[in-house]
């Protein structure tokens, strides 16, 4: 690339040379021999008046445009190149809306290295945004491994990220990944967390640690219950229906319906495998869009257990950040690999993505939440993760 630069300002130069010796030469001249740019393809016997001189400079103004293009492709293909334990995916030509999304997997139980790159293919492929999934990956092996807590590559895509996704569950990560991932939020930036995003971090080996506030059992001034209570609203209470047993059903708030809240869009049935997470308080300036109800069995036309609450299952609110920034966030606790089974909690990430952003007028009647390609979720549960898989297995 350097070399491309300095043929571009090479021609740049011989061009100005070219125009100052025109305007000293006479009309029947010969052109100056010491110009070799274009000597093979003149003879010694040709006489060049002054009308060459335009055809010269504008071929070497192409030449230059042509050489910053060849420069400028020679830089775009060098970063698309750059590679990692991660995956990106780009939008069809001409469909891209600006944005780019990261997506955090790395929880041991409900698959999110399953899930984050089917809603990140149909978050591209549909609509239009940039994405980047990151997973768990074990160092010595360099495989997805949900169980290795500290090692979450390629957080540095955050730093020009417009939306996190995150779905981690008790991560401990070393300060330098750890810091893309607060520099994020210090900067107010949208996020929206899914399952065990209420208790993405835990600082349990380091509780000392200056980022320890993140963890789920902080007691730090401001950040008691760590980054689910001060980010999404809420962190990890209970699970208040019985795991594994019981489903959700998924009811619809009717306030929010009625005031039109975009994010609903489309949303008329949600049913999911898991069951209800508990939920102490939610913050004042929290909008639930969805509650749960749980289910007697793990069907979706289980009946609904009438003995038990219904619960938060879906809310926005709004976070301060540290720098006095405001950024909104979505918030479900539902989200295992098989609860995306469900088409409209498919298209409820989707609408909250779009919303997240600020994109919510863009938000269509029914968005659209084919899968692209295949999409076979593992069963939620502690070691069942597919193992030996790389991210690129997950594309």
């Amino acid at each position: 690339m350097l070399l491309l630069l300095n043929l571009v300002n090479k021609e740049d130069q011989e061009s100005q040379i070219k125009n100052q010796e025109s305007r000293t030469k006479n009309q029947n001249q010969d052109y100056p021999a010491h110009i070799s740019h274009f000597k093979p393809h003149v003879s010694k016997n040709t006489t060049m008046n002054k009308q060459a001189n335009p055809f010269l400079n504008r071929s070497s103004i192409f030449m230059k445009y042509v050489l910053t293009g060849i420069l400028i492709l020679c830089m775009h293909v060098a970063f698309a190149q750059k590679t990692g334990p991660w995956l990106q995916f780009s939008p069809p030509a001409g469909q891209a809306n600006g944005k780019h999304i990261v997506l955090i997997g790395g929880d041991e139980a409900y698959r999110s290295e399953e899930s984050l790159p089917m809603l990140a293919k149909i978050l591209s492929e549909r609509h239009g945004f940039r994405t980047t999934v990151l997973f768990s990956i074990n160092p010595e092996t360099q495989f997805v491994d949900p169980n290795y807590h500290q090692n979450i590559p390629g957080l540095e895509f955050l730093a020009a990220a417009d939306l996190m996704i995150i779905a981690t569950r008790f991560r401990e990560l070393p300060d330098d990944q750890m810091e893309h991932i607060h520099r994020y939020l210090v900067a107010g930036k949208p996020v929206i967390g899914l399952r065990t995003a209420t208790h993405a971090f835990y600082y349990k080996r380091d509780p000392n640690n200056k980022y320890a506030k993140y963890g789920f059992r902080s007691t730090t001034e401001g950040w008691e219950g760590g980054f689910g209570k001060r980010i999404l609203g809420e962190n990890w209470v209970n699970h208040h229906g019985a795991n594994a047993k019981e489903g959700t059903r998924a009811l619809i708030s009717g306030l929010e319906v009625a005031d039109a809240n975009p994010i609903l869009k489309g949303i008329n049935d949600i049913w999911t495998t898991t069951e209800v997470y508990g939920i102490k308080s939610l913050p004042a300036n929290s909008k639930i869009l969805l509650w749960g109800q749980g289910t007697e069995g793990l069907t979706a036309t289980s009946p609904a257990i009438w003995t038990k609450t219904i619960m938060p299952l879906a809310w926005t609110r709004t976070y301060l950040s540290e720098s006095g920034r405001v950024g909104r966030v979505f918030t479900t606790t539902t989200g295992a690999a098989i609860d995306f089974i469900s088409e409209d909690l498919r298209r409820l990430v989707v609408n909250a993505s779009y919303w997240a952003v600020g994109l919510e007028k863009n938000i269509p009647e029914k968005s659209n939440v084919d899968y692209v390609g295949t999409y076979e979720p593992t069963m939620f549960g502690m070691e069942g993760f597919k193992k030996g898989k790389k991210p690129v297995d997950f594309k």
